[in-house]
């Protein structure tokens, strides 16, 4: 990655057209330090976030499942240990990612794709339960993206998403952000020798909604959120719903 691509990296991400050539761009280059890279920035939580998050969907015999913006396959394995008889689907933009997650080996039978989460490629109605790790935070067009959430899940279907979460607070975005700027630079030179490699987590959250902005624009998208529940000083919060019949 240039630092020319790095020195624009916060403009960049406020430019929603630009957003998915960003993000195909860095997550290629983090993709085989990705799994450390979040263990690290966790220290060692985000097993357990995800574990929390597929403990909370129902437990339905075959449901047809969908991981968005999968990455390394996380949320996805764990999908096809939960549901056995179903079918389960990872997608992601970026090939690397894809790749690392195959090398993983899958418990089942999954399905990796290549695909953007705003553009799905799934039929109307088609799929039982969609989740995301860190992956709304990255979506190119956020109303998009729950638009085609809701266009795929049947009625009833449910979703579940771990994300960073954004205080209402500017004084509370401000401390976040100075926070996850550090620990993300930190981190960034550890594994990359660049601190603003992982960087983008804090400027990504700058162009997302606040908590209460995301609870708002789920409805108006027409999703009901079941349960909500935050952890790592508020930073991290873990969605689950279902589309409104």
């Amino acid at each position: 990655m240039s630092n020319e691509f790095l020195s624009r990296m916060r403009e960049d991400l406020t430019e929603q057209e630009r957003t998915r050539t960003l993000n195909r761009s860095l997550f290629t280059l983090i993709a085989p330090r990705y799994d450390d890279a979040t263990r690290y920035l966790s220290l060692g939580r985000d097993a357990g976030w995800k574990d929390r998050l597929i403990a909370r969907l129902p437990d339905v015999s075959r449901p047809v499942c969908l991981d968005l913006a999968c990455g390394t396959g996380d949320l996805t394995r764990r999908l096809a240990m939960k549901y056995p008889g179903g079918t389960v689907t990872g997608l992601d933009l970026t090939e690397s990612m894809l790749g690392q997650a195959r090398r993983v080996g899958s418990p089942g039978s999954i399905q990796y794709i290549v695909g953007d989460l705003g553009r799905t490629g799934f039929p109307d109605n088609s799929v039982d339960v969609v989740t995301g790790g860190y992956a709304l935070r990255n979506a190119g067009d956020l109303r998009e993206a729950l638009r085609e959430i809701h266009r795929i899940l049947r009625p009833g279907g449910v979703w579940a998403f771990l994300d960073f979460s954004k205080p209402a607070s500017r004084r509370g975005q401000r401390v976040e952000y100075l926070i996850l700027k550090a620990w993300g630079s930190l981190w960034g030179w550890i594994l990359h020798r660049d601190p603003r490699v992982y960087a983008y987590i804090a400027e990504s959250l700058a162009r997302y909604p606040d908590r209460r902005q995301l609870a708002r624009l789920f409805d108006e998208a027409g999703f009901q959120i079941r349960h909500t529940c935050q952890a790592f000083g508020g930073m991290i919060e873990c969605l689950t719903g279902e589309k409104r019949r």
